[in-house]
C-alpha cells in the first residue's frame, strides 16, 4: 500500500507528469507493464523520427541534449526518456500491469496482476492513446496463403526482401513503412480507402508544426483556408497518384476528429516515381493475395495493417464509466464528479503542436492541481 500519487504507464505521458510532480515536491511511483522507461520506443520500427521538433517535444524541467538532431530518431527519444527518468529519481516499478482500478473510500484502489494491491488519492492514467492494436478481420483471409501483420509487429524491410508486400492503411504509419520498405528494394503497394490530408514535414526550412501551431491562433474560417491554401501549394494535387483529398482543411480534420495529417517524409515522391503502388480499399484476400474494391486482383506474399490503435482506459475500470469520447480517449485532463482524483495524460489528439507538446502541458496542469 503507497499513498503517494500513483502514475500507471511510464512513457512519455507517464514520466512527464512524474517529472512535473517531484519539481512541485510531490512524490509518485510510477506502474510499468514493461521492463523500462518508455518501453514502447525501443520497439518502434527503426527508422522512425518524431515528426515535432525538438524544442517542442522535451517534457517538463529537461530538454533534449544540445547535439540531439531537430527530429530525435527513435533511439534518441528512448535514451532521453530514460535519462529523464534518471533526472528526476523517479521511483519506476517495472513488470506492473494493472488489472483494474476501483473507488476505495475517498480514494482509489490499483489491483495489479501478481495480485497485490495499492490505494491513493490520486491516480494518473497515461497508457497512452496506442496502448492497443486495432486489428480488423479481413474477408477471406483464412485462405490468405501469405502473412498478414500488424504494423506494430514491424522493425525494418529485410525479413521482405524479394517479397510483394501491401500496406494496407496510409496514416502516419503507414506512409512511412511503405517508404521504408520501397528504399531498401522491396515491391511496395500501399491500400489508401479513404481522402487523406497530406503536409510536408519542412517548408522552406520552416517546421510544419510551427506553421500550425500559429494558424491555430487564427480565427478558425481564416486558419482553415490558410491551411488549405498552403497544402495545395506544397503538395499539390494527389488525384493523379490515386489519392483524394479531403474538403476539411489538416488543421479542422485535426480539430474535428483527432487525425492527424500525413506528414510526408518522401513516399509522395516514390509514388510519383512509380516505386510504390496505390491501390483502393481491400474488398477481399484470395490465396494469392488481394481482390480491391475496383476489381482488379494482385497477388501479394505479405500484408502489413497500418490500421492503427485504441486506448485501453475504460477496460481498467469495471465499475465506472468514464467521460470518453466515441473512440474511448478521456474528455478532460482533471477527472470531475465520480471521476475525481483521476487524472488523464496523453489522450488528447486534437491540439495542433505534437502529442508530446501537449503531455508537456497536461503534466504541468495535473502537477499545479495536485500541488
Amino acid at each position: 500500500m503507497v499513498s503517494d500519487v500513483l502514475i500507471v504507464g511510464a512513457g512519455p505521458a507517464g514520466l512527464a507528469v512524474g517529472g512535473a510532480l517531484a519539481m512541485a515536491g510531490q512524490p509518485s511511483v510510477l506502474f510499468e507493464r514493461g521492463p523500462s522507461a518508455g518501453t514502447a520506443w525501443h520497439h518502434h520500427y527503426a527508422r522512425l523520427h518524431l515528426h515535432t521538433v525538438k524544442e517542442l517535444s522535451a517534457l517538463p524541467g529537461l530538454p533534449f541534449p544540445p547535439d540531439a538532431p531537430r527530429y530525435v530518431p527513435r533511439q534518441g527519444v528512448a535514451d532521453y526518456l530514460a535519462a529523464y527518468a534518471a533526472h528526476y529519481r523517479l521511483e519506476l516499478r517495472y513488470g506492473q500491469a494493472v488489472t483494474r482500478i476501483v473507488r476505495d473510500g475517498a480514494g482509489w484502489q490499483v489491483h495489479m496482476v501478481d495480485g497485490t494491491a495499492h490505494r491513493s488519492h490520486a491516480i494518473v492514467l497515461a497508457t497512452g492513446a496506442n496502448a492497443t492494436p486495432v486489428r480488423p478481420a479481413l474477408p477471406g483471409e483464412t485462405g490468405f496463403g501469405g502473412r498478414i501483420l500488424h504494423s506494430h509487429a514491424y522493425r525494418d524491410a529485410s525479413p521482405f526482401a524479394g517479397q510483394r508486400v501491401l500496406v494496407v492503411g496510409m496514416g502516419n504509419t503507414g506512409a512511412e513503412i511503405a517508404l521504408d520498405l520501397a528504399e531498401a528494394g522491396v515491391a511496395t503497394t500501399v491500400s489508401v480507402r479513404s481522402p487523406i490530408n497530406v503536409v510536408r514535414r519542412d517548408v522552406l526550412g520552416r517546421p510544419t508544426q510551427r506553421t500550425a501551431m500559429l494558424l491555430a491562433k487564427l480565427p478558425p474560417a481564416w486558419g482553415d483556408r490558410l491551411g488549405v491554401w498552403l497544402r495545395d501549394l506544397t503538395v499539390g494535387d494527389l488525384t493523379p497518384l490515386g489519392l483524394r483529398t479531403p474538403a476539411l482543411s489538416p488543421l479542422r480534420q485535426l480539430r474535428e476528429t483527432g487525425r492527424t495529417p500525413v506528414i510526408d517524409l518522401g513516399t509522395l515522391d516514390l509514388i510519383r516515381a512509380g516505386r510504390i503502388a496505390v491501390r483502393p480499399g481491400v474488398r477481399t484476400l484470395t490465396p494469392t493475395g488481394v481482390q480491391f474494391t475496383d476489381g482488379r486482383e494482385e497477388a501479394f506474399d505479405a500484408l502489413l495493417l497500418a490500421t492503427g490503435y485504441r486506448p485501453a482506459v475504460q477496460a481498467l475500470f469495471p465499475d465506472l464509466a468514464l467521460p470518453v469520447d466515441a473512440r474511448g480517449l478521456p474528455r478532460e485532463v482533471v477527472g470531475t464528479g465520480d471521476a475525481a482524483g483521476l487524472y488523464f495524460v496523453g489522450f488528447e489528439l486534437t491540439r495542433p503542436g505534437g502529442l508530446l507538446n501537449t503531455i508537456a502541458d497536461q503534466a504541468r496542469t495535473v502537477a499545479r492541481t495536485l500541488a
